[in-house]
């Protein structure tokens, strides 16, 4: 996305490599719009994903960056061949960036081998940054991403960060207090996180760990006029078809909603390894007629369903492993969009919907908790243009994406201008 610096010195406008688990990945637009948003705040961006996304549909604005990005097998003779140079330039960083690796992770397997199988290609990625002359490192979720930045700034001492959105910090903390305390700084998208983060690595680290919001991009998601809601909604809920999304709970709040006579239509947009479940549950449910799964959708597709829907509906729930969404960029994309929203009160949720003020909350797993939420936008008089006024005035002052994007550029030319 950057020219570059191809002599290693430091350029005038510092440079970022940006990482993250995989790219282009149609469910990550907070991930895209950043990568979009940092040059127009004085940042160029090289990205540096740790896989290539397999994918079908993605966002246009991706292509380009796609296109410019660095993806690195897991190995080839590029790679060993980079890795042997290391290795005989820096023996103890090497190989002692390795062993910390393995007592770091080896009691869980999944992140051990996760984190072995990059090794390599981050190597080779680190010696491509600093001839690329990088300045700072800035990583996408807490867990490989944060390992990458780690090990890059281990190998060729650039300065990085890394910032934690939700499951990626629940589930397994593997080095969490190592990455924290050798990170330049660490950015969480809630306070929520903030917290998860200094209970386990202590509260002198507080001001290294910035709350910063992921932002909606107001041009594509724009407020519509209001509209009173109908006798018969049309809901929708977007998202990866997963447990930790909730969408099984939707379904049961609809066969509640349907016998009532107040559901038009529940849309699903999105894909994900529970769409046949979802599809047989909503059958056994009696809900062909009035429940469709719409596959996975760009950005505008999405603008185009919200355009048409009454209530956006994000039941999201912690699932057996322990998984948690942070703060579901599609609320924002929804209330930017002046459509009111019901959500579980979960994680950072909270948030960003306050209970009454900017949308309704309901206890995570509870359908009928959710029927009764969207039964009560309906029946009680200017609720609903309360909700969409308050959601529109929060995405709008702390969820705006041009001032947080600055927040996270102004900390990226901090650690830019330190020492090495």
């Amino acid at each position: 996305m950057s020219p570059g610096n191809e002599t290693g010195s430091r350029a005038t406008r510092p440079v970022a490599a940006v990482t993250m688990s995989r790219f282009p990945k149609l469910t990550e637009t907070f991930v895209l719009n950043e990568l979009l948003a940092l040059p127009e705040h004085g940042i160029d961006v090289e990205v540096f994903p740790l896989l290539r996304e397999k994918t079908s549909v993605v966002h246009a604005s991706a292509a380009a960056v796609t296109e410019a990005a660095t993806f690195y097998p897991f190995m080839s003779v590029a790679i060993l061949r980079s890795n042997l140079r290391t290795l005989r330039a820096k023996p103890a960083v090497y190989l002692g960036s390795l062993l910390t690796l393995v007592r770091e992770t080896w009691r869980s397997p999944n992140f051990l081998v996760g984190a072995l199988g990059i090794f390599p290609k981050v190597v080779a990625a680190a010696e491509r940054m600093h001839h690329l002359g990088v300045d700072h490192m800035h990583c996408h979720f807490a867990t490989h991403p944060a390992v990458a930045g780690w090990i890059v700034h281990r190998l060729v001492g650039i300065p990085y960060s890394f910032t934690a959105h939700g499951s990626d910090l629940h589930v397994d903390r593997r080095m969490l207090p190592l990455k924290v305390r050798e990170a330049a700084f660490v950015v969480a998208i809630s306070a929520d996180n903030r917290d998860e983060i200094l209970q386990d690595c202590g509260v002198m680290l507080a001001e290294r760990v910035h709350v910063i919001r992921c932002g909606v991009d107001s041009h594509t998601f724009a407020p519509r006029p209001f509209r009173s809601i109908p006798a018969k909604l049309n809901l929708v809920s977007i998202g990866t078809l997963h447990e930790v999304k909730g969408q099984r709970h939707l379904l049961d709040a609809c066969q509640l909603l349907h016998a009532a006579g107040a559901l038009s239509m529940c849309t699903f947009i999105g894909d994900g390894p529970d769409h046949d479940l979802l599809v047989r549950h909503a059958k056994s449910l009696g809900l062909d007629e009035v429940v469709t799964f719409a596959g996975p959708c760009p950005s505008r597709v999405v603008a185009s369903h919200l355009g048409q829907a009454d209530v956006l509906i994000a039941p999201s729930v912690p699932t057996a492993a322990g998984k948690r969404e942070g703060i579901p960029v599609v609320l924002m994309e929804a209330m930017a969009s002046g459509v009111p929203v019901i959500a579980s009160r979960l994680s950072g949720i909270p948030e960003l919907v306050e209970h009454d003020r900017s949308g309704l909350l309901t206890p995570p797993g509870d359908h009928r908790a959710i029927a009764a939420a969207v039964l009560r936008l309906r029946d009680e008089a200017g609720l609903a243009e309360r909700l969409v006024a308050g959601g529109l005035d929060m995405v709008q002052g702390e969820f705006d994406l041009s001032r947080n994007v600055e927040r996270l550029a102004t900390l990226i030319r901090q650690s830019a201008a330190g020492p090495r």
